[in-house]
């Protein structure tokens, strides 16, 4: 009996995955019946599932937030399959559809930069105000001390105070240690701070908060490059991960916030909140398609154990069945 990661052995592991996927399922209830009870509802109006049946699916797809241009290579496809008679019915074409949205996560899903023995994984978690990123980070960290990892935070977001003081809620919260300065101080210095605690404790992660100024203030990204040299300077490979939060009920608005943080900042996953608050959780697809960028987590609700590890499997099912 193989004891694992999380604590558990592998006769309970399950009975924890059947808990995640209903977790996940809970979550995405909203965007499943606006979705797969609609796909219902315009496929019983049809004698068989044609071009016509699937153009009619469009405003479904893009009503969820998957997007015009993701939606109309989804139908796409589609529409290739109906030609040939491959699609049976409305099981089938539910079934086909999840098919090619898992096709369009696994495809995004990279893994993200290895840390060499001995290094603390550095995370920046970046984001505008208000998206839920202090409060992710402070879920994130419960996470990793779940799985019994040890974490620093980092509160390098000194241009407003409360963000270091909501930092330092979560820290409590979590029973987890916060790096700080007073604010106003350099972002950069405070994270040096951090990355030499985290080197001296053999720390397994820190978790970095960066200013959440609007994407557009070219200063803020001026300021994420100095970190980035900060942290490459003192840990190979560093950072490892750059997440951008993304608040699901913004939908399109969202994925444009994605596209310039991602040109501009370098990410390389989504931290996607109040999933469970939206019935357009179609973004999740939206973003892995038109990005290239893998969602690694998402939020389903307050508590500090609500950011779930995004799975495309399960997330497709909770979607579908």
């Amino acid at each position: 009996m193989i004891q694992t990661l999380f604590g558990s052995t592998e006769e309970e592991q399950p009975k924890k995955k059947q808990g995640f996927f209903d977790r996940m399922k809970q979550a995405v209830t909203r965007t499943r019946e606006n979705l797969s009870e609609r796909i219902d509802e315009v496929v019983s109006l049809s004698v068989e599932i044609d071009r016509n049946t699937l153009d009619d699916l469009e405003a479904t797809l893009i009503g969820a937030d998957l997007g015009t241009k993701t939606t109309e290579q989804l139908l796409s496809r589609l529409k290739e399959k109906a030609d040939r008679k491959q699609i049976k019915g409305v099981a089938d074409l539910k079934q086909q559809l999840k098919e090619e949205v898992l096709n369009v996560l696994t495809r995004a899903n990279i893994p993200p930069v290895e840390v060499q023995d001995g290094d603390p994984e550095v995370i920046l978690v970046v984001g505008v105000n208000g998206t839920g990123k202090t409060t992710s980070i402070g879920k994130l960290s419960n996470v990793f001390r779940s799985a019994g990892k040890s974490v620093l935070l980092c509160a390098a977001d000194t241009f407003r105070a409360a963000a270091i003081e909501q930092l330092e809620v979560w820290g409590d919260r979590t029973g987890t240690e916060v790096i700080k300065t007073k604010p106003g101080g350099d972002p950069a210095a405070v994270l040096f701070d951090a990355l030499q605690a985290a080197k001296a404790r053999n720390v397994d992660y820190v978790i970095v908060d960066t200013a959440g100024r609007l994407h557009t203030k070219q200063s803020l990204m001026i300021e994420l490059e100095k970190m980035r040299r900060t942290a490459q300077r003192f840990i190979t490979g560093a950072p490892h991960e750059t997440l951008l939060v993304v608040d699901a009920t913004t939908g399109q608005n969202g994925l444009q916030q994605a596209k310039l943080f991602t040109e501009s900042a370098g990410v390389t996953g989504i931290v996607l909140t109040k999933l469970d608050g939206t019935a357009k959780g179609g973004i999740v697809v939206a973003i892995a398609n038109e990005l290239g960028v893998p969602v690694r987590y998402v939020g389903v609700g307050e508590q500090k154990a609500d950011l779930l590890p995004f799975d495309p499997q399960a997330f497709v099912d909770s979607l579908f069945d």
